[in-house]
């Protein structure tokens, strides 16, 4: 949610910092199409991460849905023993306008932040076109990495807005429909495709707010450019089956936003869950009048 790619491909080794985690709510997950938002609607949440079952991190999501604007923003940082060894933390925002219905974000920051270094990553966008964009302080050159041309970058979607699924039609936005969508995203270093696929409806109870359905789906991952293929991680997560994403949705609009991730690691299984989950409709602004 907060930062880069979730898979962090340019790292040598793996380390389950919650910063990866949070990153995941938004790089994994996938944004589908400009359909309608429908209405108002505000989401307040806290998530916990775990790595096999320990606690590894905690962090927070802010979604604002409005008649002609949106916003979301997220911070988060390791906690528990793990923060004894990397101290991870990190902060994302998107924003952007609602045009016929639709979320079009014009804009992407984030920042992560470890014991040895800050990064910052900015994308502007147009329409689904990257604009500008750029990763402060700059990484040096892999001549090993595939590189992300212009076209990679038309037609996209950032991490932060993709994690909004809007759901088209009158029906039931929790439904086995929500998952029949895939996504391109760009997240400032790669550029890759997120499929889901139906795989089953459950019930769900936060310790705070939500408590009722989410459609849970099959979540995979195929990496496009901007990754070197030789790397362990980038294979192992393309031939991943077993990623799986529940959505819950926003009140008063037909987005839905991840209430759980779980992903199959060589560590273990790491999961993201929201521990808190309050969302409320919002009523429609009434335009001033003389």
């Amino acid at each position: 949610m907060l930062t880069t790619s979730p898979f962090a491909p340019e790292q040598r080794s793996v380390r389950p910092r919650f910063a990866g985690w949070l990153a995941a709510l938004c790089g994994l997950v996938v944004a589908w199409g400009a359909v309608p938002a429908a209405a108002q609607g505000k989401l307040e949440a806290q998530y916990e991460a775990s790595l096999a079952g320990i606690p590894v991190g905690k962090g927070a999501w802010n979604i604002d849905i409005q008649d002609d604007v949106f916003s979301a923003a997220a911070a988060g940082g390791t906690s528990g023993l793990l923060k004894s060894f990397t101290g991870g933390s990190g902060t994302g925002a998107s924003q952007g306008r609602i045009v016929n219905g639709a979320l079009v974000a014009t804009g992407y920051q984030a920042s992560t932040t470890t014991s040895k270094k800050t990064e910052e990553i900015r994308i502007t966008l147009d329409k689904g076109n990257v604009k500008d964009f750029a990763i402060l302080p700059e990484p040096p050159v892999d001549p090993d990495r595939i590189v992300v041309t212009d076209a990679h970058r038309r037609g996209v979607w950032d991490p932060m807005t993709a994690s909004l699924l809007r759901v088209p039609g009158n029906g039931d936005p929790v439904s086995p429909d929500a998952c029949h969508n895939s996504a391109p995203v760009f997240d400032g270093r790669m550029r890759y495709d997120l499929k889901l696929d139906f795989k089953r409806m459950e019930n769900v109870k936060a310790e705070k707010g939500y408590h009722g359905p989410v459609v849970v789906c099959s979540l995979y991952f195929v990496p496009v450019a901007g990754y070197i293929p030789d790397r362990p991680v980038i294979k192992y997560l393309a031939a991943q089956r077993n990623i799986e994403i529940a959505f819950a949705p926003v009140a008063g609009t037909r987005v839905l936003v991840p209430f759980w991730l779980k992903v199959p690691t060589p560590l273990g299984p790491a999961m993201l869950e929201a521990t808190s989950f309050i969302t409320t409709a919002q009523p429609p602004r009434v335009a001033k009048t003389q």
